[in-house]
């Protein structure tokens, strides 16, 4: 059984100045609405409720071990905003119901796997696809929660409709193995601007399509990266600054609002080299003005870093890298508050939660950008 691709138009020639905004249309989602959030703790002090200052978090709390802990409760969390305290407005805990026979996923729930085409060799596009086909056959296809397929070529993008069915996004994946042998993008400094325009005008094309339904998202981009384009010889104008600053601001504020948590797989794994695989450190630190910014910032690692996700770079068994990005959705904690109210436009704010329970570590989002 093929399942439908629904095809991205319209991404060639985006400016990373204003990305277009092209139909992208999923049907036949197995996915649905979202459980509604609890209450403040009794007694907790409420302020007055303000939409558009609301910040919502999903948060993966894990063990020294690396495994994901469920049944913490809202008094065992401590929400820190620019390592001020704030009060925390609702508290969902989102455990993923398991059992030793079957499988059944969180409606709240869904994981995209995008195959990236445009920044991976031919023979690199390669070993994601044995990769994929290796993770999709795993336990005869059943999948942990509602998953679509997203093919990332020079010429065009596709998205596949969300199933609990490996088998059905495998034969969607081998009916289009023509789409990823397609590579006729320009070389050079060129070939990599252009690639980078793609790259983030794919991005963000899909955040603003999963913005529309419900629930928080698992996006594992399977890629080494895009360019960077960063370096002590690249020169920016101010002009440049400031509308690298901009993207910078609404691709951080978009995958926010579309509850997106951004993985980094790279097909490369441990082939890849050292310097590469870790020059994306440069630049995790969040940025507070257009004076600051560079096209370092706008990196898929830092992207999914600052999401909340992982960077997965270190082994060459790409099917288990895809793996541990599941995890995430077997035990994670949604929770609300009220931003600050800021200064100025775009005023970032670092964010951190701490757990009271000694050996725990909490893993969210870095940092938002406030407008009022």
């Amino acid at each position: 059984m093929r399942a439908a691709l629904q095809v991205l138009t319209g991404v060639l020639g985006l400016s990373l100045l204003s990305f277009a905004q092209p139909a992208f249309s999923q049907q036949g989602s197995e996915a649905a609405s979202p459980s509604p959030v609890t209450p403040p703790a009794q007694g907790a002090s409420s302020p007055s409720h303000d939409v558009g200052r609301r910040i919502t978090l999903d948060v993966v709390v894990s063990d020294k071990s690396g495994k994901p802990v469920p049944g913490l409760q809202q008094q065992d969390f401590t929400l820190l905003d620019d390592k001020q305290p704030q009060t925390i407005l609702s508290f969902r805990a989102g455990d993923l119901a398991m059992n030793e026979t079957s499988k059944a996923a969180d409606s709240s729930l869904q994981a995209i796997l995008l195959v990236d085409a445009v920044n991976t060799s031919f023979r690199s596009v390669g070993n994601e696809r044995l990769a994929l086909q290796k993770f999709l056959q795993k336990d005869e296809g059943r999948l942990l929660i509602p998953t679509s397929l997203v093919l990332f070529t020079d010429t065009s993008q596709a998205l596949s409709a969300a199933t609990l069915d490996g088998n059905t996004l495998l034969d969607t994946l081998n009916a289009n193995q023509s789409g990823l042998r397609s590579i006729g993008r320009a070389q050079g400094f060129y070939g990599a601007q252009e690639r980078l325009q793609l790259s983030l005008g794919t991005l963000e094309t899909l955040a603003s399509h999963l913005a529309t339904q419900p629930g928080r998202k698992l996006l594992i981009w399977l890629s080494p990266g895009w360019p960077l384009l960063s370096g002590p010889n690249v020169q920016l104008s101010a002009k440049n600054q400031e509308w690298l600053f901009r993207n910078v601001v609404g691709l951080s504020t978009e995958l926010r609002e579309a509850r997106i948590t951004l993985y980094s797989v790279d097909p490369l794994g441990a082939d890849d080299s050292m310097g590469q695989r870790f020059f994306y450190e440069s630049f995790l630190k969040g940025v507070d003005s257009a004076n600051n910014v560079q096209n370092g910032n706008l990196a898929l690692q830092v992207l999914a870093a600052q999401s909340g996700g992982l960077v997965l770079n270190s082994s060459n068994d790409i099917a288990s890298l895809i793996a541990n990005c599941l995890p995430d959705a077997q035990a994670f904690y949604t929770l609300s508050f009220d931003s600050p109210r800021a200064d100025h436009p775009n005023e970032y704010h670092s964010l951190q939660v701490k757990i009271s329970k000694p050996g725990l570590t909490a893993r969210t989002r870095t940092g938002y950008y406030a407008q009022r």
